[in-house]
């Protein structure tokens, strides 16, 4: 099936920054954006669950219960991610990478899932992981997915409302190529999040 031309960019910039979050958190090299390869080193645990200031929301054990400020953790498995029932506070809360991780990979797996599957998942059947080489494994497998998800619309679907019916945004109300456009951008400013939080780990453990 031959990808409709609309999409085409679409696709190419979400494997660009999919791949090159990725390899930011996995390494040993990095493309630099002009395809110059950079040195990086593998993620750690420590890392993951770094909480650079107090009242930070992270990925927790369900038996030790919600961070500060959070009133529940949401997501299958031992571990949950902090979070409360709208509205959630102002301002909101700074988070880990293993929240923003976390919250980047249930979306694109629920998403796909609303897309071309069974369309019941919800945010408390995802597993959320509570360690780096879990993580990153989840991520690329619902990014996996949701390329799936992309290359099983034809143009009557990216012109159609409600053709990913995923339920915790607007997207039974939006065009699905409002709702791919927007997934990259959710890639984007995600892994430049994440990205930015090694380099300030990295300088802070130099500095100690």
């Amino acid at each position: 099936m031959s990808v409709p031309a609309r999409l085409a960019p679409l696709l190419a910039q979400f494997d660009f920054a999919r791949q090159r979050l990725t390899d930011r958190m996995a390494g040993p090299v990095m493309d630099s954006g002009n395809g110059t390869e950079v040195q990086v080193g593998p993620m750690t645990d420590a890392e993951y669950l770094w909480e650079p200031g107090p009242g930070c929301w992270s990925v927790r054990r369900h038996s030790d219960g919600p961070g500060p400020g959070a009133t529940l953790l949401v997501g299958a498995g031992e571990f949950g991610r902090d979070t409360t029932p709208p509205p959630h506070p102002e301002p909101a809360p700074f988070t880990t990478i293993a929240w923003r991780l976390s919250h980047l990979a249930e979306m694109l797996a629920l998403r796909a899932d609303h897309t071309n599957g069974s369309r019941r998942l919800t945010r408390d059947d995802y597993d959320v992981s509570g360690d780096v080489a879990t993580a990153v494994k989840a991520f690329d497998t619902a990014a996996d997915a949701w390329r799936d998800a992309l290359l099983s619309a034809d143009d009557t679907a990216l012109d159609t409302v409600g053709h990913c019916t995923y339920p915790h945004g607007g997207d039974p109300e939006e065009l699905f190529l409002d709702v791919v456009w927007w997934m990259n951008q959710e890639v984007l400013h995600h892994g430049a999040e994440i990205a930015l939080l090694r380099d300030l780990y990295r300088l802070g453990r130099a500095g100690a």
